[in-house]
């Protein structure tokens, strides 16, 4: 795995029991969705959420791979189609909660406030009187249950670089229509 800050607190089960687990699941670059799948299916969303971020890296070519993270710049280049693969996976198994489609729905309700989407999706916490963001690193304070997290909680997205990564993620255009909800 990724050197990325790995979330050690453990995923309450999602009620998945029903879901089947996909077998078609397309990469353009060859990376094999089966771990991520059947994270999101077994209820272990803080593995998904990991097995995202280091999918991320390694769709985003070999300089990202190389470095062990993805500079904004690169997202341009990621392939729609393992995109539109680690989303329909985050959709199914949240039941539509999850997901970088409803992550730019919470953007967009934000009006690209990062402040505010932050707020909408879970990742602040409030210390006393100060708000600040969730930390991931050590213990995470993330929600890692598909009943109690707001919508959008997941996937993460480190923001330690900037907030230009996601951002980027949010404007790919595979967003621009629906065409990644269509099953391959």
């Amino acid at each position: 795995m990724a050197d990325s800050g790995v979330p050690p607190t453990e995923s309450a089960p999602a009620d998945t029991s029903d879901e089947m687990l996909p077998t078609n699941l397309p990469s353009d670059v060859g990376f094999d969705y089966v771990p991520l799948a059947s994270s999101l299916a077994a209820g272990d969303l803080t593995e998904a959420d990991q097995i995202t971020r280091d999918a991320l890296i390694v769709i985003s070519g070999a300089k990202a791979k190389g470095r062990d993270f993805v500079y904004w710049t690169e997202v341009k280049d990621i392939p729609s189609t393992d995109l539109a693969t680690i989303e329909r996976l985050w959709q199914q198994f949240s039941k539509g909660k999850f997901g970088y489609s409803v992550q730019k729905r919470k953007w967009r309700q934000s009006k690209g406030d990062f402040e505010q989407f932050c707020k909408k999706i879970g990742w602040t916490t409030t210390d006393g009187e100060v708000e600040r963001k969730k930390r991931w690193f050590g213990a995470s304070e993330f929600t890692y249950d598909v009943k109690k997290a707001p919508e959008g909680h997941l996937p993460l997205t480190s923001a330690l670089r900037g907030t230009s990564l996601i951002k980027k993620l949010l404007e790919h255009p595979v967003w621009d229509n629906d065409d990644w909800k269509k099953a391959p």
